[in-house]
């Protein structure tokens, strides 16, 4: 792993453009600069994609958490606080019903305690 002295080895950008370019200037073999940089092979050819497509935001880990949108809707969200009447499976047959979306009874016992 290269040593200079701008090179900070927990910073994860930094390893893989180091990894990167262990390879294409340094002329290591594909599998030595992947394992000399604590990657696999497989790890090397993701990680030289990514940069190929975006450059140097490639290298970025990718945002941790939900991905998708959510299915509640502000009009699901007010539904659910008004309908404190009703029980956790009652209140999802009732959201399926009327909105068409069907959500666990967990997740709109939740939402009315926020």
């Amino acid at each position: 792993m290269s040593g200079g002295p701008f090179f900070f080895a927990f910073d994860k950008v930094q390893v893989k453009y180091e990894m990167l370019r262990a390879h294409l200037v340094d002329g290591l073999p594909v599998v030595s600069a992947a394992s000399e940089h604590g990657y696999s092979r497989a790890a090397f050819y993701l990680v030289a994609e990514a940069f190929e497509d975006k450059g140097m935001q490639g290298l970025l880990d990718e945002k941790r958490g939900r991905r998708g949108p959510l299915k509640v809707t502000p009009e699901i969200n007010e539904y659910v606080r008004s309908a404190q009447h009703l029980s956790g499976a009652e209140l999802s047959l009732e959201v399926a019903e009327r909105f068409g979306v069907v959500l666990h009874r967990r997740t709109l016992e939740r939402l009315r305690r926020t």
